[in-house]
């Protein structure tokens, strides 16, 4: 009986010994790049070492800003300021004097007041085909987040859009309940300055206007969206830009979608067409403008830009300076270098005394030798 009893005393205590679980190690697990133990390059920046890394940077930077700086000086470019000047040339037809901004908006939102105006460029340097023709505006902020979302994907890609999915357009989003197409502040504010050019000799100088829109941004839309109920098509209604025709497509109007990709900044260019012909020095381009966008009310200005293009694109000089500007900074600093080091030399420490280049002080310090040491004289 005892025998039993001392048996069953025991039997649960080795159970519960059986069934204890034994605590998870949280080591990880070893491998050399876990551990930082890889082989790593540690270069010793030696003086002579920094000297040739400025001189290399400057002799490499210094030919490139030499020819960005060239490819940009031979774009030729041609800007008039027409806004302001176009204006009170119309002003004057009907014996206006236009002095504050007031009336210059007022002006220029009457229909019935002249907005004719003709422009003379002459031209100064070989002008090589293509020739680009710009509008530029300023002060008008195309990358306002709200702007920049007043639009509607889904309309323009010929869905039917819901009232909800439109709110994001107001308040050009319905008109007595039926939706705007296209819809939104973008569409709108569609710049609708037009221009017409000929020589001083009378011979038309045309101006193809295909392919001047992204070929991404026209595949997004449907071919089956045309314009419905669009403001500024309705004369009594608040006219933001241009009309737009319903009679065709809105994919086919590239200049609207010029205009509905919006700019990063408050002053931009966008592409209005091109000229496939050469204009020589001596030729005058006469420019008959249709002055009718109001750029008064938020206080911006309309140019007409007129440009060549070379390998690296338009006119840009800050490339070709900056690269300039560094490569002739790094010449003078390795060369600065080199006299201060020669003139006033500075022995350097023995580098096979580092702790990983001594495998002697290695194995002795075993994992503790992880920081460098240097024996300076």
């Amino acid at each position: 009986m005892a025998t039993t009893a001392n048996a069953a005393t025991t039997t649960p205590g080795s159970a519960i010994a059986r069934n204890e679980v034994k605590p998870q190690s949280q080591k990880p697990i070893y491998t050399r790049f876990s551990q930082q133990e890889m082989h790593a390059c540690k270069p010793l920046m030696t003086p002579a070492r920094i000297v040739a890394v400025f001189m290399t940077v400057g002799v490499v930077f210094i030919p490139i800003g030499i020819a960005t700086l060239l490819a940009s000086t031979s774009v030729v470019e041609l800007v008039d300021h027409y806004g302001h000047a176009c204006l009170d040339n119309s002003a004057a037809q009907v014996n206006q004097s236009l002095r504050t901004r007031e009336e210059r908006i007022s002006f220029i939102k009457n229909p019935s007041n002249p907005k004719n105006c003709t422009r003379t460029i002459r031209i100064l340097k070989l002008m090589k085909q293509p020739i680009y023709m710009y509008y530029e505006i300023t002060n008008f902020h195309q990358n306002h987040h709200r702007y920049v979302k007043s639009k509607s994907e889904p309309q323009l890609q010929g869905q039917q859009a819901s009232p909800e999915q439109l709110k994001i357009c107001a308040p050009e989003d319905s008109v007595g309940g039926q939706p705007v197409i296209p819809c939104g502040l973008v569409a709108w504010s569609f710049f609708n300055d037009t221009y017409s050019l000929a020589l001083n000799n009378g011979t038309s100088v045309p101006v193809n206007k295909k392919g001047i829109a992204w070929k991404s941004d026209m595949d997004k839309v449907s071919s089956t969206v045309y314009a419905s109920n669009f403001q500024n098509n309705n004369p009594s209604a608040y006219i933001g830009g241009g009309k737009l025709p319903v009679d065709s497509p809105l994919r086919d109007n590239e200049d609207l979608w010029v205009w509905m990709r919006p700019a990063a900044l408050s002053k931009f260019r966008k592409l209005w067409g091109r000229i496939e012909r050469d204009l020589y020095p001596g030729d005058e381009l006469q420019v008959n403008i249709q002055n009718v966008y109001n750029c008064f009310s938020f206080n911006g200005q309309k140019k007409l830009v007129l440009s060549t293009t070379s390998w690296m694109g338009g006119k840009n000089n800050f490339v070709g300076t900056a690269y300039l500007t560094i490569g002739l900074l790094c010449v003078a600093l390795a060369i600065g270098f080199f006299f201060m080091y020669y003139s006033h030399p500075r022995p350097l420490g023995n580098t096979k005394q580092f702790s990983w280049n001594n495998e002697k002080q290695v194995k002795q310090r075993g994992f503790q030798s992880t920081q460098p040491r240097t024996i300076l004289r």
